[in-house]
């Protein structure tokens, strides 16, 4: 039997930790979506869902620094967390969370399909490397797709995009910048730490919020047990695993395994809220899965550097 190489061993790793980490962050919009009901049959509002997922996710974290004894960071790794803290603590959750009571979990998953070329493109930029221009020509292809599946689906007039499809198109933004900058902190601390700093450095914030927007209605069990799922998995652990698989494989081939998410996001959808796959929307599924992958193939070269080390 052939014996992998360090290299390819580490590659393979990464690998892995991202597919088990994008199998998480795959039901989180399903599981928002049972979390916030729908404009008719409302239940926990968008802003208590991603500030009281990252209050819980906290608290767990603290729990988890105090039992691993683990090192605070450095003073140069904060601005870097307060990157993270920025982009998947606040950006990713409240964008999705209000605008995932105005759109079916199955749409927006379609919308997330560019997620995986805003993380590689944010990636390369931080590590100093230069995408090809076939690489920048699926980005384009797959942004302008999803752009246009919106506009069919908004119902609007014209070529206008329904609100809650331009904060979804902010939040996969947001998540890119918060999923470059941590796995760049994930090659000089644990992963496992990153996210947890990243929450206790929100704190400060996403406390007062919650306790502001606290439920003052009936809330359904069903509605619990999804916030419950993106406290504790979508906010937290799903982020060790994913850390760990940007750090091992790189942020721009590893990210690419987000080409799965909105595939899988979707068939969750199905049983779990009772949406079904119309041929459009399946089949701009699967070429934005398609775009992404070519872009994977494209050549990524990197920057020349000074003599400090940074790129030119």
């Amino acid at each position: 039997m052939q014996t992998l190489s360090p290299a390819h061993e580490t590659m393979r790793r990464g690998y892995a930790f991202g597919l088990l980490g994008v199998a998480v962050f795959a039901l989180t919009l399903p599981m928002t979506r049972l979390a916030t009901g729908t404009p008719e049959a409302p239940q926990l509002g968008g802003l208590y869902i991603a500030t009281g997922r990252a209050v819980v996710a906290a608290a767990l974290s603290a729990l988890y620094l105090l039992a691993v004894h683990a090192p605070r960071p450095t003073r140069a790794q904060w601005p870097a967390l307060a990157w993270v803290a920025l982009g998947v603590v606040f950006g990713f959750p409240i964008c999705t969370s209000i605008a995932m009571r105005h759109v079916e979990a199955v749409h927006a998953s379609v919308i997330v399909g560019v997620l995986p070329l805003a993380t590689a493109a944010v990636g390369a930029l931080l590590q100093g490397q230069r995408p090809s221009a076939g690489f920048w020509l699926c980005a384009l292809g797959g942004t302008g797709l999803v752009v246009s599946f919106a506009v069919l689906r908004s119902g609007g007039a014209g070529l206008s995009l329904h609100p809650a499809d331009g904060l979804l198109l902010l939040a996969m933004l947001c998540a890119a910048v918060g999923y470059a900058h941590g796995a760049r902190l994930a090659q000089e601390m644990s992963a496992t730490h990153v996210i947890c700093w990243a929450l206790l450095l929100s704190l400060p914030l996403t406390l007062p919020l919650t306790l502001w927007t606290w439920p003052q209605q009936a809330v359904s069990a069903a509605a619990w047990g999804g916030f419950a799922y993106t406290a504790v998995f979508s906010m937290w652990l799903g982020f060790f695993a994913w850390y760990q698989g940007l750090a091992l494989g790189g942020t721009v081939r590893v990210s690419q395994l987000q080409l799965l998410q909105p595939f899988m996001s979707m068939l969750f959808a199905v049983p779990l809220l009772g949406e079904r796959l119309d041929a459009l929307t399946l089949g701009c599924g699967l070429a934005v899965i398609a775009l992404v992958y070519a872009g994977r193939k494209m050549p990524i070269h990197a920057l020349p550097t000074t003599a400090q080390g940074r790129p030119t």
